[in-house]
C-alpha cells in the first residue's frame, strides 16, 4: 500500500509538471511574440499582397493556396471544402480524439477597394506609416519597430491581421515543440463581406467534421479604448431598397418645377419619419422585447469608456440618445441609411427633376428583433405614411392612382448571436487573456455592433461563440485607408498564443 501511494504521488507531480510545461507565463508570451514579430510583420506583408475580394474565383483560388500552405508547414491536415460550387479552406490539428474540439473561424476575404480613393498607389502594398502619416521603409522596421506604426492595405484589420496574428502564434508553438490542450480545427471563408451565402449549406453538410466545444471567431475592432477584446456577441443585419417614383422620366427644372412631384422630396419626408430628432426610431414596436438589466448597466459601467473623448475623435457633438453609454447602444437594433442617390451631383449637376429616388437601409439586429419581423415593422410604417409599396415599376395605371410609389426589396443576412459572459467558455478565456495580456488588461463586451455570420455555427452544431478582437478601433474599417497597429499586431499573437496554451478546466 505505501508503494502504491508513493506512486500515485509521483504520477500526479510528473502529471502536473507535464501539463505546466504547455502553459506559458505572461513574461514568456511577451518575450516570445516580440521575437517573432519581425518574421510575423513579413509574413503579414506577403499576405496582404494578395487581391482578396471574394467576388473573384481566380482572387479566392490565390488566397486558399497560400492559406493550405501556411497550414500544411506547421503540421496541420487541410481540406478543400466546396459548398455551392464556392471552395472553403478547413484545417486541423487533432491532438488526442478524447480532447475537446475548439473550432477557429478566420476570414481571409475583404472589401472590394477603389483604389484612387488611397493614400497610397496600391492598397496591397502594405505601407507602414507613422502617426503624421509619413512612410516608414518596410526594410527599415526592424527588429524593434515602433509599435505607434500603422500598417496600410487592404483587409490589414479585417481580417488578414488576425488570421496572421493566429498562424504566427502556432508557428510558435510548432517551434517550442507545445501542443494544446485540445484539438485545433479551423475554418476560413472567402466570401464573409458578401454575407458568406455558401457558409450555411457548409456547416449543415459537414457537421461531423466542424463538431465543436467551443467556436472562436479571429475577426473584429477592439473596444474604443483599445484594450484587447472578447467579444460575446454580434448584432445581425438585414437590408431594404427604398426608391420613389417620380414622372416616367427626367423632367426640365425650368420647365416642369413647381408642377412635376420631385420624388427626392418624398423620399427624404419618408426617411424624416423613421426617426426623432435625438435618433429614436420611431417606428412603431422597434424596440420591443430589449431589456438592459440593472446589473447589465452595472457590468457596462466597468468598461473604460470616455463619451467625450470618443465624440471628439469621430467629429461629432453628441451622441443620438438611444441608451445612455456606448455598450447600451450596441444591445439595440439600429437603423441607418448607407446611401442615397438621386440626380447628378458634382461636375454632372443637372438643372433636372430626378424620375427616382433611391435610399438603402440597413438594420443591425440583437436576438430579441428578428429580421423578417423588423422588414415588416418598416414596411407597416411606409404604408402609414401613404406609400403604395410595389416590387417592379409600377404600371400605368398605378402611377395614374397613387401619389406616392415605392419600390420595396428587403433580404435578411448574418443573424445576431449572444453567448453568456459568465461560462465556462468566458471563464477559460479569461484565464488565457490574464496570462496573455496581464491580469484584468483587457475588456469583457457583450455585444458588438457589427455583424459576423456565426448563426450557422452556433445553431447547428450548438456551440457557445466568442470573438477575438485585436485590430484597434480607429483601423478605418472596410473604407480606404485601412490599417492595423504594430503594437495591436503583436498584442494579436499573444493573444492567440495565450489562449493556444491555455489548458481546458
Amino acid at each position: 500500500m505505501k508503494y502504491l501511494l508513493i506512486l500515485i504521488v509521483c504520477s500526479l507531480i510528473f502529471w502536473k509538471r507535464t501539463a505546466s510545461a504547455q502553459t506559458l507565463s505572461l513574461e514568456e508570451i511577451q518575450q516570445k511574440s516580440k521575437e517573432k514579430l519581425p518574421e510575423a510583420l513579413n509574413t503579414f506583408q506577403e499576405f496582404l499582397a494578395m487581391p482578396n475580394d471574394g467576388h473573384f474565383p481566380e482572387q479566392i483560388a490565390t488566397n486558399l493556396a497560400w492559406c493550405n500552405r501556411k497550414f500544411t508547414s506547421i503540421g496541420f491536415k487541410t481540406q478543400k471544402i466546396v459548398s455551392n460550387g464556392v471552395p472553403h479552406l478547413y484545417a486541423e490539428k487533432i491532438v488526442d480524439e478524447k480532447k475537446k474540439n475548439i473550432l477557429f473561424y478566420l476570414q481571409i476575404d475583404g472589401q472590394p477597394v477603389d483604389s484612387t480613393k488611397w493614400n497610397q498607389e496600391n492598397p496591397f502594398m502594405a505601407t507602414a506609416k507613422d502617426e503624421q502619416g509619413n512612410i516608414t521603409s518596410w526594410d527599415k522596421l526592424g527588429n524593434s519597430p515602433d509599435e505607434n506604426l500603422k500598417i496600410y492595405a487592404r483587409s490589414a484589420s479585417d481580417s488578414k491581421g488576425p488570421a496572421t496574428c493566429f498562424i504566427s502564434a502556432l508557428e510558435l508553438m510548432n517551434e517550442m515543440k507545445l501542443s494544446s490542450d485540445f484539438n485545433i480545427k479551423v475554418i476560413m471563408d472567402f466570401q464573409e463581406e458578401m454575407s458568406s451565402p455558401t457558409i450555411a449549406d457548409l456547416v449543415n453538410d459537414n457537421r461531423e467534421l466542424l463538431d465543436a466545444d467551443y467556436l472562436l471567431i479571429m475577426d473584429g475592432t477592439r473596444h474604443i479604448s483599445n484594450l484587447p477584446t472578447l467579444t460575446f456577441g454580434a448584432r445581425g443585419i438585414a437590408t431594404i431598397t427604398l426608391t420613389v417614383f417620380g414622372a416616367k422620366e427626367d423632367l426640365h427644372s425650368g420647365q416642369y418645377g413647381n408642377y412635376a412631384p420631385n420624388p427626392a422630396f418624398k423620399l427624404a419626408r419618408l426617411l424624416a419619419t423613421m426617426k426623432d430628432d435625438e435618433g429614436r426610431v420611431l417606428i412603431d414596436g422597434y424596440y420591443d422585447g430589449i431589456e438592459i438589466s440593472e446589473a447589465d448597466k452595472v457590468y457596462f459601467d466597468k468598461i473604460p469608456e470616455d463619451m467625450n473623448e470618443l465624440n471628439k475623435r469621430l467629429g461629432i457633438a453628441k451622441s443620438e440618445a438611444v441608451a445612455e453609454g456606448y455598450q447600451a447602444t450596441m444591445q439595440y437594433p439600429s437603423l441607418n441609411i448607407r446611401g442615397m442617390g438621386a440626380g447628378w451631383i458634382g461636375k454632372g449637376v443637372r438643372t433636372l427633376i430626378p424620375a427616382t429616388a433611391t435610399a438603402e437601409i440597413d438594420l443591425r439586429l440583437v436576438p430579441e428583433t428578428k429580421g423578417d419581423r423588423m422588414i415588416e415593422l418598416v414596411k407597416t410604417h411606409l404604408q402609414k405614411q401613404g406609400a403604395y409599396l410595389v416590387d417592379a415599376p409600377p404600371t400605368d395605371e398605378e402611377r395614374a392612382t397613387y401619389s406616392t410609389i415605392v419600390y420595396f426589396k428587403a433580404k435578411t443576412g448574418s443573424k445576431p448571436f449572444r453567448t453568456e459572459i459568465n461560462s465556462e467558455i468566458g471563464d477559460w478565456l479569461g484565464y488565457a487573456m490574464d496570462r496573455a495580456t496581464g491580469e484584468n488588461n483587457y475588456v469583457k463586451i457583450r455585444a458588438t455592433g457589427g455583424s459576423q455570420p456565426m448563426a450557422s455555427f452556433i445553431e447547428t452544431l450548438d456551440v457557445p461563440a466568442v470573438s477575438i478582437r485585436i485590430p484597434n478601433p480607429d483601423n478605418n474599417i472596410h473604407a480606404p485607408n485601412e490599417n492595423i497597429r504594430v503594437g495591436n499586431f503583436r498584442e494579436g499573437i499573444q493573444m492567440c498564443l495565450g489562449i493556444l496554451t491555455e489548458p481546458l478546466k
